[in-house]
């Protein structure tokens, strides 16, 4: 293999593609080649004059995603080595150009099927339980049982990719973080993601650790049961949130009155009701009040046999526009789905 365009020590072995290569295999990025289009930058398929199909991520020459993240997503994924982690096969860095090869998954990402209301039917309940699980078992890898002790921290529906069998696969580790020994968190001035997935501790103080992720989890899996985006919640106008209105159907007993209707009737109601209640405990204001992944995977597998009672998430993301947003907290804000803050950590 070649080495990657650094020489330090944090350099890892990647296979170099080089730009004009990149644009044969893209058709000079064609539209109908593109295959999504990420807070970074778009997503494209490419096909190498072998024959060998790949996923090309291109990132804006004006992305903050820039030569760090890009390296710390290589040395991440290089390292890691899971079934359901995406695959990452090289790169290429030629003047304005930062580029990262992948695995191509051909049913592409959670959200193409999952927000889409003539492809949603293909997610039957045994499909998403399936992703809810594995998705769980990829973070359980990611904080306790691969040789790094890794924090995603951009855990959503288009960062879970789908492959050939509808398999998920995390990808996107552009703003993960490595933590050591018995280090628990870290925080940050720069807090980059999307609202409604951030956990109160990261939004509001710039502190991240392993039960942000498990919060970015627990909004994943009231999304998947109820096929709404947490970004863009309304019910009948009076719900201002995915999470309060998750809350209202599990208080009520009525956890299966969130799932979604393209379901009908071909669920498990214990089953849904258990991940409601899951998904809740994992969105809990604080974060000593969410579970662990080891726990989750526990209750998902139904080793546990009842989960505990969650407690009324308070701080529940109301669909605030940007300004009042920016008139609560003094923070400056993109108006994509990527934001980025200035917040001074408590």
């Amino acid at each position: 293999m070649l080495r990657s365009p650094s020489e330090d020590e944090d350099s890892v072995e990647l296979p170099l593609f080089d730009f004009h290569s990149i644009l044969v295999a893209t058709n000079n990025f064609d539209m109908e080649n593109k295959l999504g289009q990420g807070g970074y930058g778009p997503v494209y398929k490419g096909t190498l004059q072998d024959g060998k199909v790949m996923a090309i991520k291109r990132l804006f020459s004006s992305s903050s995603q820039g030569i760090g993240e890009l390296k710390n997503e290589m040395k991440l994924i290089s390292k890691l080595q899971h079934r359901n982690l995406v695959r990452l096969l090289g790169c290429c860095i030629e003047r304005e150009e930062k580029i990262l090869i992948y695995e191509y998954t051909p049913n592409k990402s959670l959200d193409t099927y999952l927000f889409d209301p003539a492809r949603k039917a293909k997610l039957d309940w045994t499909t998403r339980f399936n992703i809810i699980i594995r998705v769980a078992r990829e973070l359980l890898y990611l904080h306790r049982d691969s040789c790094l002790r890794v924090i995603h921290r951009y855990l959503k529906i288009i960062n879970i990719l789908l492959d050939e069998k509808m398999n998920p696969k995390i990808s996107d580790f552009g703003l993960a973080r490595i933590f050591e020994g018995t280090q628990d968190l870290e925080s940050t001035h720069k807090v980059v993601g999307t609202i409604c997935y951030m956990a109160p501790e990261y939004m509001l103080g710039g502190v991240f650790l392993e039960k942000s992720d498990i919060f970015n989890f627990g909004v994943l899996i009231l999304e998947i049961i109820s096929g709404r985006k947490a970004n863009s919640f309304k019910y009948d106008k009076q719900y201002t949130s995915l999470l309060a209105y998750a809350w209202q159907c599990w208080s009520a007993s009525k956890g299966v009155q969130m799932v979604d209707e393209a379901l009908a009737d071909s669920f498990s109601s214990s089953k849904v009701s258990r991940c409601v209640n899951i998904g809740l405990l994992c969105v809990q204001d604080h974060a000593a009040d969410r579970p662990t992944m080891a726990t989750i995977v526990s209750m998902l597998s139904g080793e546990q046999t009842k989960p505990p009672e969650p407690n009324q998430p308070t701080f529940m993301f109301k669909n605030i526009s940007n300004n009042n947003f920016q008139s609560q907290s003094n923070s400056t804000w993109s108006a994509n789905n990527v934001i980025e803050s200035i917040i001074e950590p408590r």
